[in-house]
């Protein structure tokens, strides 16, 4: 069973930065497509970002151009740079196969806020 532990989470101000991981145990991880979803209060999770096994990445109209999705096969991590951080930015984030078809993690809190 895969489990999926994200981090780097945390409170920033309109403007700024963060840098999120996600550690996958298994060795399953380089063989998927993953991706990165978030989830803000009274919303649907919705996926924001996903790359492919070879590199090709997909991004929602809502951060395309702010956030970076990357991978290291080597440590079975998933990343994302975030930068330009907007309010409705706001959400757990959370990894997990562009599909979602693994259990999901606890995710990480990003607050955006002055």
């Amino acid at each position: 069973q895969v489990q999926l532990v994200e981090s780097g989470g945390g409170l920033v101000q309109p403007g700024g930065s963060l840098r999120l991981s996600c550690a996958a145990s298994g060795n399953i991880f380089s063989i998927t497509a993953m991706g990165w979803f978030r989830q803000a209060p009274g919303k649907q999770r919705e996926l924001v970002a996903s790359i492919t096994t070879g590199g090709s990445t997909n991004y929602a109209d809502s951060v395309k151009g702010r956030f970076t999705i990357s991978r290291d096969n080597a440590k079975n991590t998933l990343y994302l740079q975030m930068n330009s951080l907007k309010a409705e930015d706001t959400a757990v984030y959370y990894c997990n196969t562009r599909g979602a078809r693994w259990p999901w993690g606890r995710g990480t809190q990003v607050t955006v806020s002055s």
